[in-house]
């Protein structure tokens, strides 16, 4: 095969694989939105990697670990009418190598009394063929 040829293959499978992770990633976006609309922390909490070295940054500082960023959830979002619904808005989606993946976006409660909102960069990781986020850094 000629070397134009291969390089032009490879792109287009890297174009791809780069599209479907894309895709992936937006889709369990969606469900984590869907499962905080309904209330249901664990299910929103599907999407990060469940792991002790799991971070969170948030205006109270850093939280480690999957079960501990649960439990700040809980605390500060203890029924649906704290949590509102929430709707994100994704701006940016950019590969870091064949296992990385950053996102930039923006976050926004609608509530009865209140509408807070901020940005987020989340950094996701491929483990074990699945997409999960391993640094969340949300304002």
């Amino acid at each position: 095969m000629k070397p134009l040829a291969m390089m032009l293959m490879l792109f287009f499978q890297v174009f791809s694989a780069t599209a479907n992770d894309e895709a992936a990633i937006r889709a369990i976006l969606a469900r984590q939105q869907s499962c905080w609309n309904a209330g249901d922390l664990e299910c929103f909490m599907e999407g990060y990697w469940k792991s002790a070295h799991l971070t969170f940054i948030g205006s109270k500082g850093i939280t480690y670990g999957w079960a501990e960023t649960l439990l700040s959830y809980k605390k500060n979002y203890p029924n649906p009418t704290a949590m509102g619904e929430l709707k994100f808005d994704i701006k940016l989606i950019r590969p870091l190598g064949e296992e990385y993946m950053y996102v930039v976006g923006q976050w926004q409660l609608t509530r009865t009394d209140d509408s807070p909102g901020g940005h987020f960069s989340l950094v996701w990781q491929k483990i074990e063929g699945e997409w999960v986020i391993i640094s969340d850094h949300s304002s």
